[in-house]
């Protein structure tokens, strides 16, 4: 792999978007597995659409690698400052071939997602406009950047089920639900632990606007709200038995984050727990088919 090639490797955040391109790719397998009644089977695979689940995890890959492009063309000056060994502060790589260069993912990203199927292309035009404005407004916006990464990042499942259309999105639309309340309350708590940073750089958040206290119950509301529902999809006989046993120690894990932030005051211990706590739900998902 050439210097230049590992440089815009390196300005994607490759190893972000391959997990962000996993994810997807799990959450078609989950909406099969809903929708036909099956259980996965190694060795029947040919029962899968391994063909759109592949393009599933290329588009995923090449949007949340522009997102992270254009982050980064945004981010110039601070990145300059703070994170001088960027590929854009470090001369690596030009401001304005980054903006192309995102523009060009999104265009590829966009343009394959229409040809898997039309729901899964509006998906990714939304998504595409969702990361360019994060990017330019909504990341200083308290709340709404938030509210926007929670939605983002709970998407990625949805636009994988999105390959059997407007059925795949009922099937996983509470999954979808669930992730983005869960994401939200951790990326509240994660403003609350980066409050002296972003207050020196400048940074408009939820903590910085309100106050860490009030922001922490914001989040743990948030958090509660996503145990409450955690059961619908076994109620809603989406997700069966085994779903319950792997979501009630990614609850455990969600208390124990709440606990951390309300009562311990420390967002720093609270956000890996809320990492740990999702990590289960995510098995939760994949058990429960």
């Amino acid at each position: 792999m050439s210097a230049r090639v590992r440089t815009y490797m390196e300005l994607i955040r490759y190893k972000n978007c391959l997990m962000a391109g996993f994810a997807a790719t799990i959450g078609t397998f989950i909406a099969k597995n809903i929708m036909a009644s099956d259980t996965f089977d190694l060795f029947h695979l040919k029962n899968y659409p391994l063909l759109d689940m592949g393009l599933v995890f290329w588009v995923v890959f090449l949007i949340s690698g522009a997102g992270n492009a254009i982050n980064d063309y945004y981010d110039f000056e601070i990145d300059s400052i703070n994170r001088p060994e960027r590929p854009i502060p470090s001369g690596r790589v030009k401001l304005k071939e980054a903006l192309y260069f995102s523009y060009l993912l999104f265009a590829l990203g966009t343009f394959t997602a229409f040809s898997i199927q039309q729901i899964c292309g509006v998906i990714a035009f939304f998504n595409s406009l969702m990361l360019i404005l994060y990017a330019k407004t909504l990341k200083s916006t308290p709340f709404l950047g938030n509210l926007s990464i929670g939605y983002l990042t709970g998407s990625t499942f949805l636009f994988g089920a999105s390959v059997f259309g407007f059925e795949g999105l009922k099937a996983l639309f509470v999954l979808f639900v669930l992730s983005a309340l869960a994401i939200t309350a951790r990326e509240i708590v994660k403003d609350i632990e980066d409050m002296e940073g972003d207050k020196m750089e400048g940074i408009d958040t939820l903590p910085l606007r309100i106050g860490a206290k009030k922001a922490s119950y914001i989040a743990v509301l948030i958090g509660f709200l996503a145990i409450f529902l955690s059961p619908l999809p076994y109620l809603m006989s989406i997700l069966g038995l085994r779903y319950l046993y792997f979501v009630l120690l990614a609850d455990l894990g969600f208390f124990a984050a709440i606990h951390q932030i309300l009562t311990l005051k420390n967002p720093a211990k609270s956000s890996k727990m809320f990492k740990i706590a999702m990590f289960f739900a995510l098995l939760a998902f994949i058990a429960g088919v």
